[in-house]
């Protein structure tokens, strides 16, 4: 039987770029190479993993020279585990790329009549900039090639950490975070040594079975309550108990500690009954007098201080008087529309999750705001004309879709609503761009403000306002 001839090895390959999902790039006569963990300026000879006609990955193999601008990670698992795959590359370098990202979506894709590009705004934390991570228990932890040859393969091999990318039953073992405030590793790592001292099960992810799933930290950046959720995979009461005591005794600083059973096939907990152990069922975020009910199901953005910059980009771009009526769609626990209510007439939220809604509505009681309206269900099916005939056409619209943008017929209905300002939050600025050209019929693109949330990540924030073309279009009825 013939093999697969073995893909070659380039050599002395210079790192020209960063490109799309973080990876370096590099050419190689006509073709374009894509590696992670490699920084513009590396000289290295790359192993092909993959060849088409136009492109080809690959992983480095040797380091010929360094670039004159990497730096050190700050985390010694950098390479291992999958998040903060930019921390070799210095935090200006970074958001210079973030900056040429937005830029090269918005023109690529979007071919679209642009502004300059406002300077993108950056976090004034890179570490510990994080309000919420999850762990996962599993009796299968990862080990790299090193450990493997000094390791009895036969012993349990418990760890409590992070997936690896595209190994799904596979976690890393994580002894410190930098991502989170080092109670987080503190609280992990005394569960881990408390369950391995007593001999507690962690999941098998492939087996489904075994006692300590998840384990979910929360912290409230403004107002330093902190919640912890323990997910337990197994029914033993007096297991629980053991370990949620172990946690309230030697972190007293909790003040929501909760638990699940959860024995479903997945980890997410969005249908699963949470209980109460000790303290509250929620914890309390402020973003200048605003109060926000925070849930262990709740949506809320993972970095506290500079959501604060972004929603206030929005409601700048928004110049609202108090006389608007805005709608804000996929408004998730109702930041955004709690955050611009007290400078409009009315605010309308939609959003696909139930329980985001009801949040929504916790929150605006909470903060006395009597003007504003919540409304869950699929966007497509909601945000209709004849909805927009019901309550009113907008003055502006502020959208924060997921990452997959918006349904065109979403798009349309807003083009024949023709509000006389569009505010558009996106997680990604590719798929913004694609709206941003299906609205340019009749929306010009006024601002730009890329704003990064996720320092050492690839991931960036971008907030585009547009207004009407045409005022006579704000004259159209509603087909």
């Amino acid at each position: 039987m013939s093999r697969k001839k073995p893909l070659p090895i380039l050599e002395d390959i210079l790192i020209t770029d960063v490109a799309a999902e973080g990876k370096a790039l590099a050419r190689y006569n006509d073709m374009v190479v894509f590696v992670p963990f490699a920084v513009p300026g590396d000289i290295v000879d790359i192993q092909l993993c993959k060849k088409k006609k136009s492109y080809a990955e690959g992983k480095v193999i040797a380091y010929k020279k360094y670039s004159e601008v990497r730096c050190q990670p700050i985390c010694s698992q950098f390479g291992t585990c999958g998040g903060c795959k930019w921390q070799h590359l210095p935090y200006s370098e970074q958001l210079k790329y973030k900056q040429q990202q937005v830029e090269d979506n918005l023109t690529r894709i979007g071919k679209i009549e642009l502004p300059a590009i406002q300077p993108i705004l950056g976090s004034k934390e890179t570490e510990g900039y994080r309000n919420k991570l999850e762990f996962t228990f599993s009796n299968k932890a990862w080990l790299t090639y090193e450990a493997l040859k000094t390791v009895d393969l036969t012993a349990p091999r418990n760890a409590v950490g992070f997936h690896i990318p595209g190994c799904f039953d596979k976690v890393l073992h994580i002894d410190k975070c930098h991502l989170q405030d080092d109670i987080t590793n503190q609280i992990r790592n005394s569960i881990h040594a408390y369950c391995q001292e007593n001999g507690i099960s962690y999941y098998d992810l492939r087996a489904q079975q075994g006692m300590m799933r998840t384990l979910i930290v929360r912290n409230a950046m403004t107002t330093n309550q902190l919640m912890v959720i323990v997910v337990f995979a197994e029914k033993d009461e007096s297991v629980w108990e053991g370990v949620l005591n172990h946690i309230a005794t030697n972190f007293p600083q909790i003040t929501s500690l909760l638990y699940i059973l959860n024995q479903k096939c997945n980890d997410t907990i969005g249908d699963q009954e949470v209980m109460v152990y000790k303290g509250n069922d929620h914890i309390i975020e402020t973003m200048e007098d605003l109060r926000f009910k925070v849930g262990p199901k709740s949506f809320y953005q993972t970095n506290t201080h500079q959501a604060y910059e972004l929603y206030s980009v929005a409601r700048n771009f928004a110049g609202l008087t108090g006389n608007e009526l805005v709608y804000d769609l996929y408004t998730g626990t109702g930041t955004i529309a709690n955050f611009v209510a007290k400078k409009a007439r009315q605010v309308i939220g939609i959003e696909y999750v139930p329980e985001a809604i009801e949040d929504a509505k916790v929150n605006a009681e909470l903060n006395g705001l009597d003007n504003l309206l919540f409304y869950a269900g699929d966007m497509k099916n909601i945000l209709t004309n004849d909805f927009i005939a019901e309550h009113g056409k907008p003055d502006v619209i502020i959208t924060d879709p997921p990452h997959a943008g918006m349904h065109e017929d979403v798009i349309n209905v807003i083009l024949n609503a023709a509000p006389k300002k569009i505010v558009y939050v996106s997680c990604n600025p590719a798929t913004q761009a694609r709206d941003l050209a299906l609205l340019d019929a009749h929306y010009k693109v006024e601002a730009v403000q890329p704003v990064d949330m996720f320092p050492h990540t690839h991931h960036v924030e971008n907030v585009v306002l547009l207004s009407l073309r045409d005022d006579e279009l704000t004259n159209r009825p509603i087909d």
